[in-house]
């Protein structure tokens, strides 16, 4: 079972979602009707308990919802930049190797599936990145290497927007070049680790980057330089993780979009997350 948020009459409601298709709102099954999925996240085995025992009658299709962004306020969005070796060839940068190049990212820039990416005026080249996302599942501080996957509670898919032509310039100027609103899109579930790994080892999920239905650029999570578990420890020891904060692993590759595109996060057993593109 996957959590996720759906929007119905301009609220935004959590939902549980079941890998056959099928969705239950939260408040359904007994979580508050304020509940954010963020805080639903040590509860989703209660909730897929009493989902499973509902009458058929009271599941709806996914065909029949609207997914959003399965929540808006994490405490922090860590990105990591170059950590694929073709990615760092495509902007002709050197490839970190003994630390992961990162940044932080404002929950403004959040946005859900099927929501526009939105083209910023001060930038004539922005590319969109598809990205493993790892969900913190408990306060996560100074971990080792050998524990840290135990404080991911899932996966979800990921697609991170840069301006590239700033980014270019400076550097320096990594912060802005990719805290543009509507530059960080995830969903639309969020899939326990256990789950999004029961077939397909983490390091064998394959993460592509899709434009207008063509894979433009794809590698498995193996190939990344430093892998999951090494980010959240590393993290770790910068400053506290906490529940519901996201790791964006880095890119497999980024491409450039424009306005009328459609660029999909497509992963083994997860996707697709898809966004159009309006300047």
């Amino acid at each position: 079972m996957y959590l996720a948020t759906i929007v119905e009459n301009d609220r935004r409601r959590p939902v549980v979602v079941s890998p056959d298709g099928w969705v239950v709102p939260a408040e359904e099954l007994g979580a508050p009707a304020d509940a954010d999925a963020m805080e639903l996240l040590g509860t989703l085995p209660e909730l897929a308990r009493k989902t499973e025992l509902l009458p058929p009658d009271r599941r709806r299709s996914r065909e029949s919802v609207t997914f959003d962004a399965p929540y808006r306020r994490p405490r922090k969005i860590w990105g990591i930049g170059l950590n694929y070796s073709a990615h760092a060839d495509d902007l002709a940068a050197p490839l970190p190797t003994q630390e992961p190049a990162s940044f932080i990212k404002g929950d403004h820039t959040i946005i859900g599936p099927g929501q526009p990416i939105e083209l910023p005026p001060q930038s004539e080249r922005v590319t969109a990145e598809a990205e493993l996302g790892l969900i913190i599942g408990r306060l996560c501080r100074n971990v080792s290497e050998t524990d840290a996957l135990g404080y991911v509670w899932g996966v979800c898919a990921i697609l991170d927007q840069t301006a590239e032509d700033i980014l270019q310039r400076n550097p320096r100027f990594l912060t802005r070049a990719k805290n543009f609103p509507t530059f960080f899109s995830f969903g639309p579930a969020l899939v326990p680790l256990a789950e999004a790994t029961a077939e397909i080892a983490l390091p064998d999920l394959v993460v592509s980057t899709v434009r207008n239905g063509v894979v433009e650029r794809t590698n498995s999570v193996s190939q990344m330089t430093f892998g999951p578990a090494a980010l959240v420890s590393f993290h770790s020891q910068v400053m506290p993780l906490f529940p519901g904060d996201i790791i964006s692993t880095g890119t497999p590759g980024a491409v450039e979009i424009r306005d009328g595109d459609v660029v999909e996060c497509r992963i083994s057993g997860l996707g697709p997350l898809r966004n159009t593109v309006v300047r």
